[in-house]
Parts: structure tokens; sequence; C-alpha cells
């Protein structure tokens, strides 16, 4: 992995993460539900992806967790996103169907190429896929790094399976032997309280400590996305840029690992 700098003896040095949910590049705006609502679902546009790497590029992320990304179905020409962005990083890609392997809709065109990816320096591995038992995206990813545990998530849009979706994570939480990160799109349509017993009980905390709103990206009014760590991790800076290639706004969390506090745990 490429660490940003060394920050002494105590800490690792700074890790750039970068979580962005991209619509599988389909854009935004009125023509997205043109002819009939949700139409733009179908077709996913170079242009936008392209300017979607871009901007992933420019940010020189270290790790890079991607919800909604197309792995090559026909609506992107048979175009694999995840690794179409990660050549551009110079990075290792891994990815998975979000809606497992049992799912009816591994056999649905396009569909079964709708999943979650992480893109990280080449050298990295040590991916784990996870499923949970209830809701249609089920899919968690696990990267095991030398000093972290980051788990990508999709969480349900219904409340019900999200509640029993997050009693699932706390278990993968309790177990890992590391610091860890829970990220991605969290789907909490009914506020950042739904959260509040998970992060509670699993010792973590939001890197988005004002709660600023990622979605919807024109006009932002609701914290969908989230970063969350645990207390060894020291988040140096956080942000929500302003861009809208999809209708989500991508985050971006600086973040070190004190050794110390890890290794007297």
């Amino acid at each position: 992995m490429v660490m940003r700098e060394a920050l002494g003896a105590d800490t690792m040095a700074r890790v750039r993460l970068l979580i962005y949910n991209i619509r599988y590049a389909t854009g935004t705006g009125p023509a997205f539900h043109l002819p009939v609502p949700g139409a733009g679902y179908l077709r996913s546009s170079r242009q936008v992806l392209s300017q979607i790497t871009d901007f992933i590029k420019h940010q020189d992320p270290d790790v890079v967790g991607l919800i909604e990304v197309d792995t090559g179905s026909i609506r992107t020409g048979m175009v694999n996103q995840a690794d179409f962005i990660a050549r551009s990083l110079g990075h290792y890609s891994t990815f998975e169907c979000k809606y497992g392997v049992s799912s009816v809709n591994q056999l649905v065109p396009i569909v079964r190429k709708q999943a979650n990816a992480f893109l990280a320096a080449p050298r990295v591995r040590g991916e784990r896929f996870h499923y949970f038992d209830t809701g249609i995206k089920r899919l968690i990813i696990e990267l095991e790094l030398d000093d972290v545990a980051i788990f990508l998530v999709h969480l349900s849009l219904k409340f019900r399976h999200r509640q029993y979706q997050l009693r699932y994570l706390y278990d993968l939480v309790r177990k890992a032997e590391k610091p860890v990160i829970v990220a991605g799109d969290f789907n909490t349509y009914w506020g950042d309280h739904e959260l509040y017993l998970f992060t509670q009980a699993a010792g973590l905390t939001s890197a988005n400590l004002h709660g600023l709103p990622s979605y919807p990206s024109r006009s932002p009014r609701k914290e969908l996305d989230f970063i969350l760590h645990s207390s060894e991790i020291e988040v140096n800076r956080f942000e929500i840029p302003d861009v809208q290639f999809s209708d989500h706004l991508p985050l971006i969390c600086d973040f070190t690992i004190h050794q110390r506090v890890r290794q007297a745990a």
C-alpha cells in the first residue's frame, strides 16, 4: 500500500480512503428518467465513467470502495468498470455480485453484473466475501490490510432488513483482530439515528462528525453514506466533494492508526 507520509514511531503513515456509490456510471439529471422513470439504469455512459475515473485518480487514494459498479454487462458494452478504474489508478481490484451466490438475481442479465468493489495498491491482498442472511443486497467485502480491516457494505432499502444486517455486521466487527472501518451506502433514509445502537455497541465513530449529507448529489439532504471507524483510528481529514457524476456524493477520509494503542488493547 502507498502510504502518504511517515508520522512518527507511534503511528503508521496516513492512508486515504475514498468511498463512492457511482450508480454504474449511468449519470444524473432529468434524462435519467426518460422515457420512463429509472430508464437510465439501462444506459451506462463511457463519458461518465471516464469523469469518475479522472476524479478518483486526481484524489490519489490508497484504497477505494465502489458501490454499484457494473462488472461487464451489455449496459457497459461488456466493460468491467472496477477494472477500468483500477487500471487507471495502477491498483488491484476485487469485486463480487452484491446479491449473493444463491440469489435469483444471478440469473438476470445486467443485474447479475451489479457489484461492489475494492481498489487498492497492487500488493494488497486479503479480501473475504461475507453475506447477510436477509435483504436483497447481501454482499460484505472485507479487505484486510496490515493494520486495519475495512468492510464495504450496501445495506437494504427496507428498515427492518437494515436492522438485521447491522446485527450481522456487529458480529463481524467484534470478531476482528485489527482496528476496523465499516463503510459504504447504508441507505439510512430514516436518519443517522438508525445507526446509534450499532455504533455504540461496536465501538465505532463516524468520520463525518458534522453529519454532512451525501444524497442526492444535486441537492444533498440525506446522510446515506458513512465511514465508521474504531477508536484506534484517528481521522486527519474528512471531505465530501461536490461532484455530480452519480446520484451520491463521494466520501474521502485520511486516517492514521495508532499502533501503541492497538497493541495494548
